[in-house]
Parts: structure tokens; C-alpha cells; sequence
């Protein structure tokens, strides 16, 4: 297999697909940080996720989220966990993928369900699965979603595989001169 130049490391994938995880398995192998532009965007903001939501509205959340994307992605030597939907935004998605090698951490319905629901029938339903069967809610926005995360550089299977599993795959695709001494700050 071919290794290739890597920039950043970017993790894509929907809600519980592990991108946090697999993040930070990939910080502690390789000696990157790692960013979670989630993260960053309630810092950016100074409040929740939920309350930019609320007071402002999604065009207003992902006009930000495109900013943090935007800027992320202009250096290197990071691991960057996307938001569940940041992929999806034409504009972010060409920042990711100019700016670094993206990973779609793919999962099934049915574990993302598990993951989600913690394995409890009764745990609270997360606000985009609200309004119905969350499994189909699922089904439904992975199949959507889909074309877009057919545009990653690579697809990593996390069904059955624990995070620091998934950062071994992703660390062999990327090669063996990844780490402390490839990091530059600009």
C-alpha cells in the first residue's frame, strides 16, 4: 500500500461514529493535537451548540462552523474531528479536503443506534433523531449524507473495531513518517 503526504488528519462520519475517540487514539500515537471543531465553535461563540441554535439559527451556526473550518484546515500537523454534519457543507467539505486527508469513519445504523442509546431503550433521544423511530431517523439521514461521504480520501469500517483499532488503520494508510517532527506552525 502507498503511503501519502498528510497535512492534517480530518474524521468525518455521523453522530457516534467515533470521531472524538478515534481522535484523541490518534493524538496520543502520532503526537499531533487534536481539535474538535465542535469545540472550538462553543469557544468561538461563547455558549452551547444548542443556544447558538436557539438564538441565532442553523445558517448562523454553520456560517461559523464554516469559519472554523476554514481556519483549522489552513495549517497542518493536526488531527481534526468534524461535526456530525460539517461534511455535508459544500464549503467546509472543500476546506477539509484541500486541507487535509479526510477519513469517513463509517458505521452501520444499527451501532450508531447502540451507540447512541448506550444500549437503553429509554435514553434520551438526541435532538436530530427526535420524531419518531430513531433507528429510521438514522437509516434515513446516513442515506442522505451519503454522496457526500463517498468524497472522503478514505473509508475506515468502526463497527467492530475499538478507536485506538481505527487509528492503527488510519496511521498505516498514512504512513510511517507521521508525527512530532512533520508538525509546522504557520
Amino acid at each position: 500500500m502507498q503511503t501519502e503526504q498528510v497535512r492534517n488528519i480530518v474524521l468525518v462520519g455521523f453522530m457516534a461514529s467515533g470521531k472524538s475517540s478515534v481522535s484523541r487514539a490518534l493524538s496520543r500515537r502520532c503526537g499531533w493535537p487534536r481539535v474538535d471543531v465542535d469545540d472550538e465553535i462553543v469557544a468561538r461563540a461563547g455558549k452551547p451548540i444548542a443556544d447558538i441554535f436557539r438564538d441565532s439559527g442553523e445558517e448562523a451556526f454553520r456560517e461559523l462552523e464554516r469559519s472554523v473550518v476554514r481556519d483549522l484546515c489552513v495549517d497542518s500537523g493536526r488531527i481534526i474531528a468534524a461535526g456530525g454534519g460539517s461534511f455535508i457543507d459544500e464549503e467546509s467539505r472543500s476546506a477539509m479536503l484541500t486541507g487535509g486527508t479526510v477519513f469517513y469513519l463509517s458505521t452501520t445504523p444499527e451501532t450508531i443506534h447502540k451507540r447512541v442509546t448506550k444500549g437503553h431503550p429509554n435514553a434520551p433521544v438526541r435532538p436530530l433523531l427526535a420524531g419518531g423511530d430513531p433507528l429510521e431517523r438514522i437509516k434515513e439521514l446516513l442515506a442522505q449524507r451519503g454522496p457526500a461521504y463517498a468524497q472522503a480520501h478514505h473509508t475506515v469500517e468502526t463497527d467492530n473495531l475499538s478507536p485506538d483499532r481505527v487509528a492503527e488503520a488510519i496511521l498505516k494508510i498514512c504512513g510511517p513518517g507521521l508525527g512530532k517532527n512533520t508538525r509546522s506552525n504557520k
